[in-house]
């Protein structure tokens, strides 16, 4: 197994993937390719400063620290919605795709059967299949939806980077087996009759902030990765790219 490094976690999960036929599920997966490498590409993010490892119905990218968290934060929430819609806008409503979303970070490794392995991983897939996120995006007419963990919240969106506001996060809390971890959702809290606007009422009138709006769950386990594949290379956990065809 590799040393682990530091990088930047990024996931993407289409949500009702497994009630659509093996065609429709061929197609979505294309539209997501689609989506994330023009995601990344508006970022300034280089082939080479990436590694993907595809898990079906989602995408999960490593990034070399060396891209700017804030620049990647503003793409997530201007450009990839506009590259969605324009998308979806073509397709009909059953055919339609739509996105959770986690930006995260932490140390990963690469263990000899070539997954990705790593407790800031297993976090941040949790995030990703937690309730607060799939309700957030049940709710909501928007095709997709951002969650960011603590440590991005708190390093980067908490001091409102341009194109970033810090005020259109709220705070969620997953339980998992290794106790709560807070996370912060893109988007008002909820709905009338939600689970967040519920807490909302319960803490009374006139109070706001993110502390009002926590909500603690149950959340999955992470299984393993997958491959670490792009096109036809195959990267190295440095990010360099090798050919596969030799």
């Amino acid at each position: 197994m590799t040393d682990p490094v530091y990088r930047t976690i990024l996931l993407f999960d289409i949500e009702q993937y497994g009630s659509r036929d093996d065609v429709e599920q061929a197609f979505l997966r294309r539209v997501l390719y689609d989506v994330v490498d023009a995601t990344l590409l508006d970022a300034a993010v280089d082939e080479t400063a990436r590694m993907r490892a595809d898990r079906g119905d989602s995408v999960m990218e490593l990034i070399d620290t060396a891209v700017p968290v804030p620049a990647l934060m503003k793409t997530l929430l201007t450009e990839t919605p506009a590259l969605l819609h324009n998308k979806n806008r073509l397709l009909a409503t059953s055919a339609r795709m739509r996105l959770r979303i986690v930006l995260s970070s932490g140390y990963v490794a690469v263990d000899e059967l070539d997954g990705w392995v790593g407790s800031d991983l297993n976090h941040a897939v949790r995030l990703l299949n937690s309730d607060p996120l799939r309700d957030a995006l049940k709710q909501r007419e928007s095709d997709c939806v951002l969650c960011v963990s603590e440590g991005v919240y708190q390093g980067v969106v908490r001091h409102g980077p341009l194109g970033v506001r810090p005020e259109e996060f709220h705070q969620v809390t997953v339980e998992t087996k290794e106790g709560p971890t807070v996370a912060w959702v893109h988007g008002e809290p909820g709905t009338p009759g939600s689970p967040e606007a519920a807490a909302a009422a319960a803490a009374g009138p006139g109070t706001r902030g993110p502390q009002h709006n926590d909500i603690r769950i149950g959340g999955d386990q992470y299984g393993q990765a997958g491959g670490t594949h792009f096109g036809d290379q195959h990267f190295d956990f440095t990010g360099r790219a090798r050919d596969e065809r030799r």
